[in-house]
This record gives structure tokens, C-alpha cells and sequence, in this order.
């Protein structure tokens, strides 16, 4: 069997820079073992495949080790494709998800995520988690994801986290986050107990972030940046209870996976 697979960054301008998503579109389902290690042999952060047409898809993701029910840059590379490659006509595309239906429209080279938002709720600091990422926020908030807030930016780029010991959190993931200086508020992303120690570029995390950063700066419209080392900028909106997440792909290969 032969599968197209696509190879986009994705949040960034800039082939190299941003979160790789492999992309693969298929005319029908293949089993769940093969898509888990199509994703494993690819071995980036997400692997998204999707079945459908006319603007209308089912789209599932995989990380090397777990299929996961919301990835951000991985959906993004997906409409990129489309657009790109399998219906250029189109404006807009909708999936159908885990998280349920996700939509994806573009302006341009601007392409906007229409995500759930996933209000936190302020929790007492666990020792555990400060010992894991090694330095006591301000504050820390929970949704899906716990969410540690520190003062600056510098803060959060410090951080070195032992990853063993995130993985042993009770949540899917850790998003640590901080006003910007260039930007609103950055974060950073780490996943160990999904195969993810840390994410280049996280659109599921401001799902959380976006509605506690226009709470916190009592505005809708936010630009943020994750500050991984490959780095990559998010343009957001809160709509409620909805998220806006916009950001820009580049496409680093195509290519054939042979299975």
C-alpha cells in the first residue's frame, strides 16, 4: 500500500522553524496498529491522517507513541495540504474529531483554527509539579492540561524540567506560560507521557491559554509565541467558547510511505 505523506511546519514563516507535522491523506481507514506506527517510523511530535472530500474530512492524530483527541499544529498542516494540494479552491475546511468539529479557514497565508476553549480553574500549587519543573510559579491553573504562570519570559525559557518527573503528573500535560516582551504572553509545552518531552509549537495549549490571557489582559485579541527552540507565533482570539488560533505553514517535503 502507498500513502501520500506531506511534511509541514507549521505556526512559523519559516521552512526549519515552527512544530513538523507529517500529513497523511487516504482514501479510506487503515487499521489503528499501522497509523501508530507509520507515526512511530516518522517519529514527530504529531502524524495526522485524514479520510473525506469537498471540503469535509475525519481527521485523527498520532504521536510516535499514542493517538491523541486534539493537536493544533498537526490540523494545521492538514488544512494547509488541502488547500495546497487536494482542493485549492477552497476557503474553509471542516474535520471531524475526537474534540469534536474543528474548523479551518484562510485569509491569504493565514490560516485560523476554530478550537474549543477550555476555561482553567485556579488550583493550589503541588509540590510535585514545582519539583518536576524545577523553579515555583505564581500561580497554577488546571484544565486538561495543568497550566504554571511565572513573572517574565525569562522565567519560563530558564525552565529545564525533569521529564521523568512531568511524566508522572496527572494530566495529559504541563503548559508553563508568562507575559511576552515582544509579544502578549509565551508559554512552553511538555508532554513526556505522550512520547512529547517538549512541543516546538502547541495549538491545543492555548485552547487554555487564550482564555486566561484575555481574562488577564482584558482584551480578545492576543499574539503569543511558544518559546521552544525552534520557537513559533500564534495569532488568537477568544470567541467565548471558542478559540481563534491563526498562524502561518511551510512545506518542507512530499513524498510516498510505503506500508
Amino acid at each position: 500500500m502507498k500513502i501520500p505523506l506531506y511534511q509541514v511546519d507549521a505556526f512559523t514563516s519559516r521552512l526549519f522553524g515552527g512544530n513538523p507535522a507529517a500529513v497523511c491523506p487516504l482514501e479510506a481507514w487503515i487499521d489503528d496498529r499501522t497509523m501508530q506506527a507509520v507515526a512511530a517510523e516518522n517519529n514527530l511530535a504529531e502524524t495526522a491522517f485524514f479520510v473525506g472530500g469537498e471540503g469535509r474530512y475525519d481527521l485523527r492524530w498520532f504521536t510516535p507513541a499514542v493517538e491523541v483527541d486534539l493537536c493544533g499544529h498537526a490540523t494545521l498542516a492538514s488544512a494547509f495540504v488541502i488547500f495546497e494540494h487536494l482542493e485549492p479552491s477552497l476557503e474553509a475546511v471542516s474535520f471531524r474529531s475526537k474534540s469534536g468539529d474543528l474548523r479551518v479557514t484562510r485569509s491569504g497565508d493565514l490560516l485560523t483554527l476554530d478550537f474549543p476553549a477550555w476555561r482553567p480553574s485556579r488550583c493550589e500549587p503541588d509540590e510535585a509539579l514545582t519539583r518536576a519543573l524545577g523553579a515555583a510559579p505564581q500561580e497554577v491553573w488546571a484544565s486538561h492540561d495543568y497550566m504554571a504562570v511565572y513573572a517574565s519570559e525569562d522565567d519560563v525559557r530558564g525552565l529545564q524540567p525533569a521529564m521523568d518527573q512531568v511524566a508522572a503528573i496527572d494530566r495529559f500535560a504541563v503548559i508553563v506560560t508568562a507575559p511576552g516582551r515582544d509579544a502578549d504572553f509565551v508559554s512552553r509545552f511538555f508532554a513526556p507521557r505522550q512520547g512529547i518531552p517538549e512541543d516546538p509549537v502547541t495549538g491545543r495549549a492555548h485552547c487554555t491559554l487564550v482564555p486566561y490571557w484575555a481574562r488577564r489582559l482584558a482584551r480578545t485579541r492576543l499574539r503569543a509565541r511558544q518559546v521552544s527552540r525552534r520557537g513559533g507565533e500564534l495569532f488568537c482570539e477568544d470567541r467565548g467558547d471558542r478559540v481563534a488560533i491563526g498562524g502561518h505553514a511551510v512545506q518542507f517535503l512530499e513524498g510516498t510511505v510505503e506500508v
